[in-house]
């Protein structure tokens, strides 16, 4: 039954997308499950996780002495995620067969620890409980250890995920989940701290229970795992009944996702939902279409609604601490409802996203704030995230050392200022700056109690815009575009500084799939944003470069994955690369987005060559669906 789970959360998955909206990574769940009446441990969420036990744990440098004591299997890998961790204590395997013929040699458990470089839960697990020595002995002496870059394997990720989900109703990174031999779930969970906290079982008091249950009652827990399995795989193996889907379900599936949309709708701060704030662009991009069905279907206040519910939601994200003023682009999510005080990591997903929602806003309103939004993330891009040869590299972590030599890192470093920062970098600007923006002498992250709940920002700002530019630039006596121009010149200068501080870790893998959606939103903005109006300004961090150098970068990236990535002869995908292509082939999510950013290439000026490729892949995309073709992973084997 593990096998056929397998096969159908492999390739023929959307591996990615699946969790990032639901599972906030600043509040990761911890779950433990045994079979009854094997323990009292009971699975139950930890929403106040930035406690001050573990809340914003500083992360070791990887570079740090006490880190290279040891060497392990990962050293020989290509992972940036795998590589972060070659020099733990623990005696790591990556995934494959020699970790499960070990594991099956020993009569052991294994544990497997999935997450990414840029995650910053897992950093914390890592510093507290994988680079201490009496955890890494724990698990040397009763486990195989098995480390996964999801991002490289989100087929390995995704079937260990959706146990966990299922049985516990949420998941996220680091996932943490101990297996049998034959890779058969025993229970699982996401990040632990090392020691028993608030009635809740630390690390080592689990991998205990497990040595202990494994050696005392293992017919039970491994029958336990195997019936969780069945059930999954018997979930997941579902059919309908017909192949035609019924009369009016789209457009009633339509209506209801948008009607549930509406009433989760925050009038006061926009967005959807409450705190913690994802962006979730395709609830965006659902809203304009029901707004433009509703058009159609001559419901133009309704459609109107819908539309002043997106937009109010952009302009919010824009404004707020989520956003990088300085440097552009987006940080993954708010943990306050207000979109201030953001988890820091930016994740090339989002970009791509994001700058597509915002370049549909200026195609629909033509108002140019959304514009400038789409090229702040596209520069953001350019300058930061593109290899020599065009590939767009995956994401930059949340944490980072406060200076050069620093021995730890803490979230949120880089993008940070006291008010005395300011007033030193910007001088007689820095009163306009700091009132625009809001900062303040004991720092800003006050705008709601769950922005900094530990005081962990104190004397620190998160940029924020509060106030209307008109306003401000009237209340000092200057034209809009004179105010607009101090403060583009104000975040150059802090960018400038900003560059000479440590900066956090880039994960320079390129994956297809994400690679997909930055090169649709470039294709995109190459043409949708020559509509701007003529002698449209454009401020820092904004180039407001020729719209056409956009199609540029996206048919290099695109060139990037055909030249790296795609065998002409199979015609299939290999999922990523860094330093050559991963052992992962393609996956579903790999096929759809960059068959959808080459017709995007095609469709907004590109050459025809790219429409061919598309339809080479689409058609072995179709073939896999049918089951045709597509490789299948099992479990069972290191592919």
């Amino acid at each position: 039954m593990l096998k056929t789970l397998v096969l159908r959360s492999s390739s023929l998955s959307f591996s990615h997308f699946n969790h990032f909206s639901t599972l906030p990574r600043k509040f990761p769940f911890s779950f433990t499950h045994f079979p009854c009446p094997f323990s009292t441990v009971f699975p139950r969420p930890v929403n106040s996780c930035r406690c001050k036990v573990f809340a914003m744990a500083e992360r070791t440098s990887t570079s740090s002495s006490h880190s290279l004591k040891y060497t392990n299997r990962l050293a020989t890998e290509h992972s940036p995620y795998l590589l972060q961790h070659a020099h733990n204590p623990v005696d790591w395997y990556p995934w494959g067969e020699e970790a499960f013929a070990e594991a099956r040699k020993r009569d052991v458990p294994i544990f497997l620890s999935i997450g990414y470089s840029t995650c910053h839960w897992c950093h914390v697990m890592e510093v507290e409980s994988f680079e201490n020595e009496e955890v890494a002995k724990l698990l040397n002496d009763w486990f195989v250890s098995i480390k996964v870059d999801r991002e490289e394997r989100p087929d390995v990720d995704k079937v260990y995920m959706t146990y966990v989900q299922a049985l516990y109703g949420g998941g996220g990174w680091p996932l943490s989940v101990l297996l049998s031999p034959d890779l058969k779930p025993l229970m699982g969970g996401t990040y632990f701290p090392p020691e028993d906290k608030y009635g809740r079982p630390g690390f080592k008091t689990i991998l205990r229970k497990v040595k202990d249950a494994w050696d005392n009652k293992r017919d039970m827990i491994v029958k336990s795992g195997a019936f969780a399995i069945e059930q999954l795989s018997e979930a997941l193996s579902a059919s309908a009944g017909s192949n035609q889907l019924p009369d009016g379900l789209a457009q009633n599936a339509l209506r209801l996702c948008a009607e549930q949309l509406s009433n989760s709708y925050d009038s006061r701060f926009g967005g959807f939902g409450s705190a913690p704030k994802f962006p979730r662009p395709v609830e965006i991009q659902l809203m304009l279409y029901q707004s433009k069905k509703l058009e159609e279907s001559r419901k133009p206040g309704e459609a109107k609604e819908s539309l002043k519910m997106v937009f109010f939601s952009l302009q919010c994200m824009a404004r707020g601490g989520m956003h990088d003023h300085v440097g552009g682009g987006f940080h993954r999510y708010s943990v306050d409802e207000c979109w201030h005080v953001p988890h820091f990591e930016k994740m090339l997903y989002d970009q791509g996203q994001l700058a597509n929602v915002y370049l549909d806003a200026f195609f629909i309103s033509r108002d140019i704030l959304y514009s400038f939004i789409s090229r702040d993330i596209l520069d953001y891009l350019r300058r930061d995230m593109i290899g020599s040869e065009g590939g767009i590299f995956s994401a930059e972590d949340a944490d980072s050392a406060e200076f050069e030599g620093a021995t730890r890192k803490k979230e949120g470093a880089f993008y940070i200022w006291t008010s005395k920062e300011i007033d030193d970098i910007l001088g007689e600007h820095a009163s306009l700056f700091k009132e625009h923006y809001y900062v303040k002498p004991s720092g800003n992250c006050d705008l709601s109690s769950m922005s900094d709940p530990h005081k962990e920002f104190k004397g620190k700002n998160v940029l924020i815009e509060r106030n209307d530019s008109s306003a401000l630039a009237s209340k000092l006596g200057m034209s809009i575009q004179e105010y607009l121009d101090i403060l583009g010149e104000c975040k150059k200068k802090l960018f400038d500084v900003r560059a000479k501080r440590p900066r956090p870790h880039l994960d320079d893998k390129v994956i297809v799939s994400w690679n997909g959606l930055a090169i649709s939103s470039f294709a995109k903005a190459s043409k949708i944003l020559k509509g701007e109006p003529q002698g449209t300004n454009s401020n820092f961090p904004v180039v407001g470069c020729d719209p056409k150098e956009y199609m540029e970068v996206a048919e290099k990236a695109a060139n990037f994955i055909r030249r790296h990535l795609y065998n002409e002869q199979t015609r299939r995908l290999q999922h990523s690369f860094r330093n050559g292509p991963s052992n992962a082939p393609g996956f579903l999510d790999d096929y759809a987005f960059l068959i959808s950013g080459l017709l995007d290439l095609y469709e907004f000026g590109g050459s025809t060559d790219w429409l061919v490729w598309a339809t080479e892949l689409q058609d072995m995309q179709a073939r896999a669906i049918d089951g045709l073709l597509f490789t299948r992973i099992s479990f069972l084997s290191p592919c």
